[in-house]
């Protein structure tokens, strides 16, 4: 792969305010004569800011930040239910337009490129807003959207949305028939070889495709129409049949066809329509049967949103008690503050917990501090300890586990069992131990065939999903990944594990997947400086020693690509364009990650300029209430279309990697 510098300035004004609102903040604790004393000073604010975030029941939550899809696709969801109101709109609207870029576009990430379906559902949120679409900002973006090739050239998911209203015809979109639930887990395309994720969202969508429901807005969006474009419904001018033996994409392009025809016979043919009523009950009671207690499906957006769609439309209305839980749960999920009003696409209140006590840990906090006590007493009664969608691959395995949110039973993962068992294990409490010992035997059993571990499910790993027309945003599987297998590896490690079968062949898969330039890529975090971070920590604890060639090739990579400034920054672009790889604007998550991957390896201060260079950055670019700036996403949520920025990532990391740098250097 390249790792040539992009053409582009990563280099921004925020940046450089940034850098000098971190040196006024050194000068205020004033100028430190070493390094390490002034990571000392660093690390105690920081640690303080950290103490003073932690809520009276325990758990930590920072911001879980995302687009504005989220928040277009409220008001459209509030729109088709009937219950938009005029301040919950007004208040969307606001938000909306304040992320809007100057030449009238959306991204999906700080910093990103245009994003066309994110304009649209962006813009056609605004014309629901009452924005009338002459005014500047709407002009800029439909002339975005009409260069950009407009409405047909959206993700399906989009056109979905605009189909609903009336403004897309459902007869131009991909099927997936809810007849798809009557297929028995061994089979291909069943449900349950999605990701839990797409699985969720899935099956309420195949009853809202199957019902069509068209309520019209009072506006049209012919002003997005490209020049030249084809007319929805018309054929394409020019097309002719491809020749030859057919690939995947012309084999599903004639199964979306049999669909369709198949959607004809539903309406016309008595024993088709009878399947039909079949398929969409037991959709119906699927869907039902995943609802959470906080009124959630899975703490994620989009099956929440479908979900509630297609139960209303099968039927259940705004009174029935499901019906009222999912709304309700909403507003939980919404944060309203001087920009406007905005949706949390989820939370994550265990992932924030366990990583803020590892990361006090890490800062010397002694094991029985009342803030960890208060923390793991929290965390302990947040095990999963019901049977959830992963026993359909591990039928035979008890549960436990952690999931990442404050209401998931259904869905726990091996990421976050991984960091709460590490969390736990540092704590004195007298729960602690069977909880733990649940943790592990849950998460050592989620181990896929080739001993890797992916978050949600085990041997999830049917590259057949992402075929299927409908799956054009986002990965819909759950294969292994680098990051997860390198923090189940630790956990189990740090239990005494090290030697077991689980940790070998997980060690052995980490050693093939090392990219040939020394990194790993980071499926949950941007990217081969979270996956380097992530996996070389992990393999000095399995025992893999310093000076063996796929340590020294990681630290020289991640030395090869420390910034200039001192600090590490990946751009999300890197997960499309090899060119981004290890470049991009330093942060204070992504130099935290580089430094203790090299920290593990045995990298130490004083003698490593990488390391007292990563650690001048940190200290340097401190606020003066001990907390960094983070506007750069570095959460991954699907690798290339939709991303993360965790709001506490910015001051967990940092303070773990602190608190390693001292500890290594032999500092109090």
């Amino acid at each position: 792969m390249t790792t040539t510098e992009p053409a582009e300035s990563i280099e921004t004004p925020a940046a450089g305010r940034d850098a000098a609102a971190g040196r006024g903040a050194a000068a205020e604790r004033g100028a430190a004569p070493s390094t390490a004393d002034a990571a000392k000073a660093a690390l105690e604010a920081a640690r303080d800011h950290l103490l003073g975030l932690q809520s009276p029941e325990g758990w930590w939550k920072g911001e879980l930040q995302t687009n504005v899809t989220m928040d277009a696709e409220d008001l459209l969801l509030r729109q088709f239910l009937g219950v938009r109101t005029d301040e919950d709109t007004r208040e969307a609207a606001r938000w909306i337009r304040s992320q809007q870029a100057a030449d009238g576009t959306w991204a999906n990430f700080h910093g990103g490129p245009p994003e066309l379906s994110t304009t649209v559902e962006a813009y056609v949120a605004l014309r629901l807003a009452g924005d009338p679409p002459d005014a500047g900002h709407m002009l800029r973006a439909a002339a975005h959207i009409r260069d950009a090739g407009g409405v047909p050239a959206t993700r399906v998911f989009t056109r979905f949305w605009l189909a609903m209203f009336g403004l897309w015809p459902w007869d131009e979109l991909p099927v997936v028939p809810p007849e798809l639930m009557f297929l028995p887990p061994w089979f291909p395309l069943n449900v349950y070889d999605f990701g839990c994720w797409a699985r969720q969202t899935i099956v309420p969508l195949t009853v809202v495709g199957a019902l069509r429901p068209v309520r019209p807005l009072p506006f049209g969006l012919d002003e997005l129409r490209a020049p030249g474009a084809r007319v929805p419904g018309a054929r394409a001018p020019g097309a002719k049949p491809r020749r030859g033996l057919p690939g995947w994409d012309e084999a599903f392009g004639a199964l979306d066809k049999a669909l369709h025809v198949y959607e004809r016979h539903v309406r016309d043919r008595r024993p088709a329509r009878a399947l039909r009523r079949a398929a969409l009950r037991r959709a119906g009671e699927w869907i039902i049967a995943r609802q959470e207690p906080d009124g959630s499906w899975g703490g994620i957006q989009p099956p929440w949103v479908y979900s509630l769609l297609a139960l209303n439309l099968l039927g259940y209305d705004l009174d029935h008690p499901v019906m009222r839980r999912g709304l309700a749960g909403l507003d939980r999920f919404t944060i309203r503050d001087g920009t406007g009003r905005r949706l949390e696409a989820c939370q994550s209140p265990v992932w924030d917990t366990v990583l803020a006590m590892n990361a006090l840990a890490d800062a010397g906090l002694p094991a029985g501090h009342p803030a960890l006590e208060r923390a793991a007493e929290w965390v302990i009664r947040e095990e999963v300890k019901g049977p959830g969608d992963w026993s359909v691959r591990r039928p035979g395995l008890p549960p436990g586990g952690w999931a990442f949110e404050f209401d998931n039973d259904c869905y726990p993962d091996t990421d976050d069992t991984a960091e709460a068992v590490l969390a736990l294990g540092r704590v004195a409490h007298p729960q602690a131990g069977p909880a733990i010992e649940r943790g592990l035997r849950w998460m050592a059993g989620m181990a896929s065939r080739d001993g890797g571990f992916a978050a949600f499910d085990a041997d999830n790993t049917r590259a057949l999903c992402r075929k299927l027309p409908f799956c054009d945003f986002g990965e819909v599987i759950d294969p292994p990944s680098a990051d997860v297998t390198a923090h189940v590896v630790e956990a189990l490690c740090a239990q005494g594990m090290a030697d077991s079968t689980a940790v070998r062949r997980a060690v052995v898969w980490l050693l093939k997947a090392q990219e040939p330039d020394g990194s790993w890529f980071g499926r949950w975090g941007a990217n081969h400086v979270y996956g380097t971070g992530s996996v070389v920590p992990a393999l000095i604890a399995a025992g893999v020693r310093p000076g063996k060639p796929a340590i020294r090739r990681a630290v020289s990579w991640l030395e090869r690509h420390q910034r200039d400034d001192g600090g590490w920054g990946e751009d999300l672009r890197s997960y499309r364009d090899p060119a981004w790889i290890g470049r991009g604007v330093s942060t204070p998550s992504q130099t935290a990650w580089a430094l203790l991957a090299l920290l593990a390896a045995g990298e130490r201060g004083g003698t490593s300029p990488a390391v007292d260079r990563g650690v001048a950055w940190l200290t340097a670019h401190q606020r003066p209430d001990g907390t960094w700036d983070e506007d750069h996403f570095t959460g991954t949520g699907f690798p290339g279309d939709f991303y993360i920025n965790y709001h506490l990532y910015r001051l967990v990391f940092p303070v773990s990697a602190l608190g390693r740098y001292l500890k290594e250097s032999g500092s109090p």
